[in-house]
Protein backbone atom coordinates (compact mmCIF):
# COMPACT_ATOMS: atom_id res chain seq x y z
CA UNK A 1 0.00 0.00 0.00
CA UNK A 2 2.61 2.52 -1.07
CA UNK A 3 2.76 5.21 -3.70
CA UNK A 4 5.41 7.55 -4.98
CA UNK A 5 5.01 11.14 -3.77
CA UNK A 6 4.91 12.39 -7.36
CA UNK A 7 1.80 10.28 -8.08
CA UNK A 8 -1.40 12.29 -7.65
CA UNK A 9 -3.68 10.88 -4.95
CA UNK A 10 -7.12 11.67 -3.59
CA UNK A 11 -7.69 10.55 0.01
CA UNK A 12 -11.34 10.13 0.94
CA UNK A 13 -12.69 9.78 4.49
CA UNK A 14 -16.10 9.95 6.15
CA UNK A 15 -14.74 12.32 8.81
CA UNK A 16 -11.85 14.79 8.89
CA UNK A 17 -10.18 17.09 11.39
CA UNK A 18 -7.85 19.69 9.90
CA UNK A 19 -5.60 20.33 12.91
CA UNK A 20 -7.24 23.65 13.79
CA UNK A 21 -11.03 23.44 14.01
CA UNK A 22 -12.98 22.97 17.22
CA UNK A 23 -14.54 19.74 15.89
CA UNK A 24 -14.20 17.36 12.95
CA UNK A 25 -16.12 17.79 9.71
CA UNK A 26 -18.07 15.21 7.71
CA UNK A 27 -17.14 13.59 4.38
CA UNK A 28 -13.88 15.08 3.09
CA UNK A 29 -11.67 14.56 0.08
CA UNK A 30 -8.02 15.65 0.00
CA UNK A 31 -6.09 15.96 -3.25
CA UNK A 32 -2.34 15.42 -3.03
CA UNK A 33 0.24 16.19 -5.73
CA UNK A 34 4.04 16.10 -5.46
CA UNK A 35 3.91 15.61 -1.72
CA UNK A 36 1.65 18.55 -0.92
CA UNK A 37 -2.06 19.07 -0.39
CA UNK A 38 -3.55 20.89 -3.36
CA UNK A 39 -7.28 20.81 -2.64
CA UNK A 40 -9.59 20.01 0.29
CA UNK A 41 -13.38 19.78 0.12
CA UNK A 42 -16.49 17.64 -0.02
CA UNK A 43 -15.57 16.86 -3.63
CA UNK A 44 -12.26 17.47 -5.37
CA UNK A 45 -11.14 16.97 -8.94
CA UNK A 46 -9.91 13.40 -9.36
CA UNK A 47 -8.72 13.24 -12.95
CA UNK A 48 -6.07 10.55 -13.26
CA UNK A 49 -5.23 10.55 -9.56
CA UNK A 50 -5.41 7.27 -7.66
CA UNK A 51 -8.10 7.21 -4.98
CA UNK A 52 -7.52 5.97 -1.44
CA UNK A 53 -10.93 5.49 0.19
CA UNK A 54 -10.63 5.21 3.97
CA UNK A 55 -14.30 4.47 4.52
CA UNK A 56 -15.65 5.46 7.93
CA UNK A 57 -12.26 6.47 9.33
CA UNK A 58 -11.35 9.92 10.62
CA UNK A 59 -8.59 11.72 8.74
CA UNK A 60 -6.16 13.93 10.69
CA UNK A 61 -2.82 15.65 10.10
CA UNK A 62 0.20 13.49 10.93
CA UNK A 63 1.11 13.61 14.61
CA UNK A 64 4.24 15.40 15.81
CA UNK A 65 6.17 14.27 18.90
CA UNK A 66 8.35 17.18 20.00
CA UNK A 67 10.40 15.22 22.57
CA UNK A 68 11.75 11.77 21.80
CA UNK A 69 15.04 9.93 22.21
CA UNK A 70 15.22 7.49 19.32
CA UNK A 71 18.65 6.06 20.27
CA UNK A 72 17.72 5.46 23.91
CA UNK A 73 16.21 2.33 25.42
CA UNK A 74 14.79 2.35 28.97
CA UNK A 75 16.62 -0.89 29.77
CA UNK A 76 20.02 0.68 29.02
CA UNK A 77 19.74 4.34 29.89
CA UNK A 78 23.31 4.69 31.13
CA UNK A 79 25.62 1.84 30.21
CA UNK A 80 24.68 1.74 26.50
CA UNK A 81 26.29 5.11 26.01
CA UNK A 82 29.71 3.77 26.91
CA UNK A 83 29.40 0.14 25.84
CA UNK A 84 27.73 0.59 22.44
CA UNK A 85 29.25 2.26 19.39
CA UNK A 86 27.51 5.02 17.47
CA UNK A 87 26.78 2.50 14.71
CA UNK A 88 25.03 0.14 17.16
CA UNK A 89 22.95 3.01 18.56
CA UNK A 90 21.91 4.02 15.04
CA UNK A 91 21.00 0.48 14.03
CA UNK A 92 18.97 0.02 17.18
CA UNK A 93 17.05 3.21 16.34
CA UNK A 94 15.90 1.99 12.91
CA UNK A 95 12.94 -0.13 14.11
CA UNK A 96 12.04 2.67 16.53
CA UNK A 97 11.77 5.13 13.66
CA UNK A 98 9.70 2.72 11.60
CA UNK A 99 7.35 2.06 14.52
CA UNK A 100 6.86 5.76 15.25
CA UNK A 101 5.87 6.35 11.64
CA UNK A 102 3.54 3.34 11.55
CA UNK A 103 1.65 4.72 14.54
CA UNK A 104 1.05 8.08 12.93
CA UNK A 105 4.01 10.20 14.05
CA UNK A 106 5.20 11.74 10.80
CA UNK A 107 7.55 14.26 12.46
CA UNK A 108 9.63 14.01 15.63
CA UNK A 109 12.08 16.25 17.43
CA UNK A 110 14.87 14.14 18.95
CA UNK A 111 16.29 15.88 21.98
CA UNK A 112 19.68 14.29 22.55
CA UNK A 113 21.76 11.19 22.63
CA UNK A 114 24.71 10.75 24.95
CA UNK A 115 26.93 9.21 22.29
CA UNK A 116 29.90 11.44 21.48
CA UNK A 117 29.07 11.14 17.78
CA UNK A 118 25.97 13.14 16.71
CA UNK A 119 24.10 9.92 15.84
CA UNK A 120 20.70 11.55 15.47
CA UNK A 121 22.02 14.05 12.92
CA UNK A 122 23.01 11.10 10.72
CA UNK A 123 19.63 9.44 11.27
CA UNK A 124 17.82 12.67 10.36
CA UNK A 125 19.78 12.94 7.13
CA UNK A 126 19.28 9.25 6.29
CA UNK A 127 15.50 9.61 6.66
CA UNK A 128 15.49 12.75 4.50
CA UNK A 129 17.45 10.93 1.78
CA UNK A 130 15.13 7.92 1.86
CA UNK A 131 17.82 5.54 3.08
CA UNK A 132 15.70 4.48 6.05
CA UNK A 133 12.00 4.72 6.81
CA UNK A 134 10.74 6.95 9.58
CA UNK A 135 9.35 10.34 10.56
CA UNK A 136 11.14 13.49 9.43
CA UNK A 137 13.45 14.50 12.23
CA UNK A 138 14.61 17.72 13.82
CA UNK A 139 17.40 17.15 16.31
CA UNK A 140 19.36 18.54 19.21
CA UNK A 141 22.41 16.25 19.04
CA UNK A 142 23.30 16.42 22.76
CA UNK A 143 22.24 17.87 26.09
CA UNK A 144 24.60 20.64 27.22
CA UNK A 145 24.99 20.23 30.96
CA UNK A 146 26.87 21.62 33.92
CA UNK A 147 29.22 19.17 35.60
CA UNK A 148 27.48 17.17 38.27
CA UNK A 149 24.09 18.04 36.79
CA UNK A 150 21.45 16.13 34.85
CA UNK A 151 23.45 15.53 31.68
CA UNK A 152 26.65 14.51 33.42
CA UNK A 153 26.47 10.76 32.88
CA UNK A 154 29.98 10.36 34.26
CA UNK A 155 28.57 11.01 37.75
CA UNK A 156 26.90 7.58 38.19
CA UNK A 157 29.44 5.81 35.99
CA UNK A 158 32.69 7.45 37.17
CA UNK A 159 33.65 4.72 39.67
CA UNK A 160 33.56 2.14 36.88
CA UNK A 161 34.67 4.08 33.81
CA UNK A 162 36.66 6.95 35.31
CA UNK A 163 36.01 9.49 32.56
CA UNK A 164 33.60 12.29 31.73
CA UNK A 165 30.56 11.40 29.63
CA UNK A 166 28.33 14.08 28.18
CA UNK A 167 28.64 17.56 26.69
CA UNK A 168 29.72 19.32 29.86
CA UNK A 169 30.29 23.05 30.13
CA UNK A 170 30.56 25.44 33.09
CA UNK A 171 30.58 29.22 32.81
CA UNK A 172 29.45 31.60 30.02
CA UNK A 173 32.54 31.10 27.85
CA UNK A 174 32.35 27.31 28.00
CA UNK A 175 28.62 27.12 27.28
CA UNK A 176 29.09 29.49 24.32
CA UNK A 177 31.74 27.16 22.92
CA UNK A 178 29.51 24.13 23.47
CA UNK A 179 26.62 25.75 21.61
CA UNK A 180 28.82 26.52 18.63
CA UNK A 181 30.08 22.94 18.55
CA UNK A 182 26.51 21.59 18.55
CA UNK A 183 25.51 23.85 15.67
CA UNK A 184 28.67 22.94 13.75
CA UNK A 185 27.64 19.28 14.16
CA UNK A 186 24.31 20.01 12.44
CA UNK A 187 21.92 20.87 15.28
CA UNK A 188 18.42 22.06 14.42
CA UNK A 189 17.91 22.82 18.11
CA UNK A 190 20.14 23.35 21.13
CA UNK A 191 19.11 21.62 24.35
CA UNK A 192 20.56 22.30 27.77
CA UNK A 193 19.98 21.18 31.33
CA UNK A 194 18.40 23.92 33.45
CA UNK A 195 17.56 21.67 36.41
CA UNK A 196 18.11 18.18 37.68
CA UNK A 197 15.76 15.33 36.85
CA UNK A 198 13.90 12.35 38.21
CA UNK A 199 15.60 9.50 36.37
CA UNK A 200 19.19 10.40 37.23
CA UNK A 201 20.18 9.52 40.80
CA UNK A 202 22.79 12.24 41.42
CA UNK A 203 20.66 15.37 40.93
CA UNK A 204 17.30 16.82 41.94
CA UNK A 205 14.49 18.07 39.67
CA UNK A 206 13.91 21.11 41.85
CA UNK A 207 17.54 22.24 41.74
CA UNK A 208 18.61 24.84 39.16
CA UNK A 209 21.95 23.91 37.62
CA UNK A 210 22.87 26.93 35.45
CA UNK A 211 23.04 30.55 36.52
CA UNK A 212 21.08 33.25 34.74
CA UNK A 213 24.32 34.52 33.16
CA UNK A 214 25.14 31.06 31.82
CA UNK A 215 21.64 30.58 30.36
CA UNK A 216 21.68 34.07 28.86
CA UNK A 217 25.01 33.41 27.14
CA UNK A 218 23.91 29.99 25.89
CA UNK A 219 20.61 31.13 24.41
CA UNK A 220 22.03 34.33 22.93
CA UNK A 221 24.82 32.44 21.16
CA UNK A 222 22.35 30.04 19.56
CA UNK A 223 20.02 32.91 18.59
CA UNK A 224 22.85 34.73 16.82
CA UNK A 225 23.37 31.58 14.74
CA UNK A 226 19.66 31.18 14.03
CA UNK A 227 19.05 28.08 16.16
CA UNK A 228 16.34 27.90 18.87
CA UNK A 229 16.98 26.58 22.37
CA UNK A 230 15.00 24.45 24.77
CA UNK A 231 15.87 23.42 28.33
CA UNK A 232 15.34 20.25 30.30
CA UNK A 233 13.67 22.00 33.24
CA UNK A 234 11.42 20.75 36.03
CA UNK A 235 11.85 23.19 38.91
CA UNK A 236 10.12 26.56 38.94
CA UNK A 237 13.25 28.70 39.16
CA UNK A 238 15.00 26.77 36.39
CA UNK A 239 11.99 27.22 34.11
CA UNK A 240 11.76 30.94 34.92
CA UNK A 241 15.47 31.54 34.25
CA UNK A 242 15.25 29.75 30.91
CA UNK A 243 12.20 31.81 29.91
CA UNK A 244 13.96 35.03 30.85
CA UNK A 245 16.95 33.92 28.76
CA UNK A 246 14.71 33.67 25.69
CA UNK A 247 14.17 29.96 25.01
CA UNK A 248 11.53 28.95 22.48
CA UNK A 249 10.14 26.03 24.50
CA UNK A 250 10.48 24.38 27.89
CA UNK A 251 10.70 20.60 28.22
CA UNK A 252 8.79 19.10 31.16
CA UNK A 253 8.10 22.13 33.40
CA UNK A 254 6.20 19.79 35.71
CA UNK A 255 7.05 21.76 38.86
CA UNK A 256 6.39 25.20 37.35
CA UNK A 257 4.14 27.54 39.31
CA UNK A 258 1.06 29.26 37.93
CA UNK A 259 3.03 32.52 37.91
CA UNK A 260 5.83 31.05 35.81
CA UNK A 261 3.32 29.50 33.40
CA UNK A 262 1.78 32.95 33.04
CA UNK A 263 5.25 34.37 32.29
CA UNK A 264 5.67 31.72 29.58
CA UNK A 265 2.31 32.62 28.08
CA UNK A 266 3.13 36.35 28.00
CA UNK A 267 6.48 35.72 26.32
CA UNK A 268 5.14 33.20 23.81
CA UNK A 269 7.22 30.30 25.12
CA UNK A 270 5.82 26.83 24.36
CA UNK A 271 5.53 24.11 26.99
CA UNK A 272 6.22 20.44 26.19
CA UNK A 273 4.88 18.89 29.41
CA UNK A 274 5.68 15.15 28.94
CA UNK A 275 2.82 14.26 31.30
CA UNK A 276 2.48 10.53 30.65
CA UNK A 277 5.86 9.72 32.19
CA UNK A 278 4.97 11.71 35.32
CA UNK A 279 1.39 10.49 35.70
CA UNK A 280 2.45 6.89 35.14
CA UNK A 281 5.05 7.14 37.90
CA UNK A 282 2.61 8.78 40.32
CA UNK A 283 -0.04 6.15 39.58
CA UNK A 284 2.43 3.37 40.46
CA UNK A 285 4.13 4.89 43.50
CA UNK A 286 3.04 1.96 45.69
CA UNK A 287 3.70 -0.75 43.08
CA UNK A 288 7.04 -2.39 43.89
CA UNK A 289 7.08 -4.32 40.61
CA UNK A 290 6.88 -1.09 38.60
CA UNK A 291 10.07 0.25 40.22
CA UNK A 292 12.05 -2.97 39.98
CA UNK A 293 15.29 -2.32 38.10
CA UNK A 294 15.10 1.45 38.59
CA UNK A 295 17.29 3.44 40.95
CA UNK A 296 15.59 3.89 44.35
CA UNK A 297 16.26 7.65 44.16
CA UNK A 298 13.82 7.99 41.26
CA UNK A 299 10.91 6.60 43.24
CA UNK A 300 11.85 8.68 46.27
CA UNK A 301 11.91 11.88 44.21
CA UNK A 302 8.52 11.21 42.65
CA UNK A 303 7.10 10.56 46.11
CA UNK A 304 8.66 13.75 47.51
CA UNK A 305 7.34 15.94 44.70
CA UNK A 306 4.00 14.16 44.13
CA UNK A 307 1.84 16.99 45.45
CA UNK A 308 3.66 19.67 43.47
CA UNK A 309 3.51 17.57 40.31
CA UNK A 310 -0.25 17.16 40.58
CA UNK A 311 -0.75 20.86 41.36
CA UNK A 312 1.38 21.94 38.42
CA UNK A 313 -0.52 19.65 36.01
CA UNK A 314 -3.77 21.32 37.07
CA UNK A 315 -2.13 24.74 36.59
CA UNK A 316 -1.06 23.79 33.06
CA UNK A 317 -4.61 22.75 32.14
CA UNK A 318 -5.98 26.03 33.53
CA UNK A 319 -3.33 28.17 31.83
CA UNK A 320 -3.22 29.70 28.37
CA UNK A 321 0.36 28.61 27.71
CA UNK A 322 0.84 27.05 24.27
CA UNK A 323 1.21 23.30 24.81
CA UNK A 324 3.12 21.19 22.28
CA UNK A 325 2.94 17.40 22.38
CA UNK A 326 6.11 15.66 23.55
CA UNK A 327 6.66 12.43 25.42
CA UNK A 328 10.30 11.72 26.39
CA UNK A 329 9.87 8.33 24.67
CA UNK A 330 13.04 6.34 25.15
CA UNK A 331 12.86 6.97 28.88
CA UNK A 332 9.95 4.52 28.56
CA UNK A 333 9.14 2.20 25.62
CA UNK A 334 8.72 4.19 22.41
CA UNK A 335 5.56 2.33 21.42
CA UNK A 336 3.76 3.90 24.37
CA UNK A 337 4.32 7.51 23.28
CA UNK A 338 0.68 7.86 22.12
CA UNK A 339 -0.33 7.56 25.77
CA UNK A 340 0.62 11.19 26.20
CA UNK A 341 -2.78 12.02 24.68
CA UNK A 342 -4.91 10.38 27.42
CA UNK A 343 -2.45 11.57 30.07
CA UNK A 344 -3.01 15.17 28.99
CA UNK A 345 -6.77 14.78 28.89
CA UNK A 346 -6.85 13.13 32.31
CA UNK A 347 -5.12 16.19 33.84
CA UNK A 348 -7.86 18.48 32.51
CA UNK A 349 -6.57 19.43 29.05
CA UNK A 350 -9.39 19.28 26.50
CA UNK A 351 -9.18 16.69 23.70
CA UNK A 352 -9.02 19.38 21.03
CA UNK A 353 -6.17 21.16 22.82
CA UNK A 354 -4.30 17.87 23.14
CA UNK A 355 -4.82 17.09 19.45
CA UNK A 356 -3.72 20.57 18.41
CA UNK A 357 -0.68 20.11 20.63
CA UNK A 358 0.40 17.21 18.40
CA UNK A 359 -0.46 18.92 15.11
CA UNK A 360 -0.78 22.64 14.42
CA UNK A 361 0.68 23.88 17.72
CA UNK A 362 3.63 21.49 17.49
CA UNK A 363 4.23 22.65 13.93
CA UNK A 364 4.24 26.27 15.12
CA UNK A 365 6.79 25.41 17.80
CA UNK A 366 9.03 23.80 15.18
CA UNK A 367 8.71 26.76 12.82
CA UNK A 368 6.96 24.57 10.23
CA UNK A 369 3.53 26.08 9.52
CA UNK A 370 3.30 23.76 6.49
CA UNK A 371 2.97 20.79 8.86
CA UNK A 372 0.20 19.78 11.27
CA UNK A 373 -2.65 21.02 9.08
CA UNK A 374 -4.90 19.69 6.36
CA UNK A 375 -5.13 22.66 4.01
CA UNK A 376 -3.94 23.55 0.50
CA UNK A 377 -0.18 24.12 0.43
CA UNK A 378 0.58 22.03 3.49
CA UNK A 379 2.86 19.01 3.33
CA UNK A 380 0.72 15.91 2.75
CA UNK A 381 1.20 14.25 6.13
CA UNK A 382 -2.11 12.46 6.68
CA UNK A 383 -3.16 9.76 9.12
CA UNK A 384 -6.44 8.00 9.82
CA UNK A 385 -7.99 5.97 12.61
CA UNK A 386 -11.25 4.07 13.09
CA UNK A 387 -12.47 5.88 16.21
CA UNK A 388 -13.19 9.47 17.20
CA UNK A 389 -10.56 10.97 19.54
CA UNK A 390 -12.89 13.86 20.37
CA UNK A 391 -15.17 11.33 22.07
CA UNK A 392 -12.51 8.81 23.16
CA UNK A 393 -8.94 10.10 23.27
CA UNK A 394 -7.64 6.51 23.42
CA UNK A 395 -8.54 6.27 19.72
CA UNK A 396 -5.20 8.00 19.04
CA UNK A 397 -3.51 4.68 19.77
CA UNK A 398 -5.19 2.92 16.83
CA UNK A 399 -3.84 4.73 13.75
CA UNK A 400 -4.02 2.40 10.75
CA UNK A 401 -3.29 4.69 7.79
CA UNK A 402 -0.20 6.86 7.39
CA UNK A 403 0.89 9.13 4.55
CA UNK A 404 4.10 11.15 4.91
CA UNK A 405 4.86 13.82 2.31
CA UNK A 406 2.49 12.17 -0.13
CA UNK A 407 3.83 8.64 0.31
CA UNK A 408 1.42 6.07 1.75
CA UNK A 409 3.15 3.82 4.29
CA UNK A 410 2.02 0.44 5.55
CA UNK A 411 0.39 0.14 8.94
CA UNK A 412 1.91 -1.99 11.74
CA UNK A 413 0.26 -5.18 10.47
CA UNK A 414 1.18 -4.68 6.82
CA UNK A 415 4.47 -5.18 4.98
CA UNK A 416 6.58 -2.03 4.94
CA UNK A 417 7.25 -0.32 1.61
CA UNK A 418 10.80 0.60 0.73
CA UNK A 419 11.85 4.05 2.01
CA UNK A 420 11.31 6.90 -0.42
CA UNK A 421 13.26 10.20 -0.36
CA UNK A 422 11.22 13.17 0.82
CA UNK A 423 10.61 15.14 -2.39
CA UNK A 424 8.90 18.01 -0.63
CA UNK A 425 11.17 21.02 -0.31
CA UNK A 426 12.09 21.35 3.36
CA UNK A 427 9.97 18.27 4.10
Amino acid sequence: MSADASTGTVVVAARCWDGLAAAPSAHTEVAVDDGRITEVGERVGRGARRVVDLGDRMLLPGFIDCHVHTTVEPSALLTAFVSDSAAVLALRALPVLRDLLDRGFTTVRDLATFAADPVTVHLRDAVARGLVSGPRMLVAPHLISARGAHGDISTPLAPEYGREIGVLADGPAAVTSAVRAEIRAGADWVKFGATGGFGTPADDPGRTTYTQREMDALVATAAELGVPCTPHAYGDEGVARAVRAGVRSVEHGNLASAGTLSLMQRRGVFLVPTQFMVSDALEHLDDDAYWRGKHPAERAKFARYAGQLRDSARNVAASEVRIAFGTDAGMFPHEQNWREFPAMVHTGISPVRALRAATSTAADLLGRPDLGRIEPGAVADLIALPGNPFDDIDATGAVDFVMRAGVVHAGPSQPAPPPVPDRVSGG
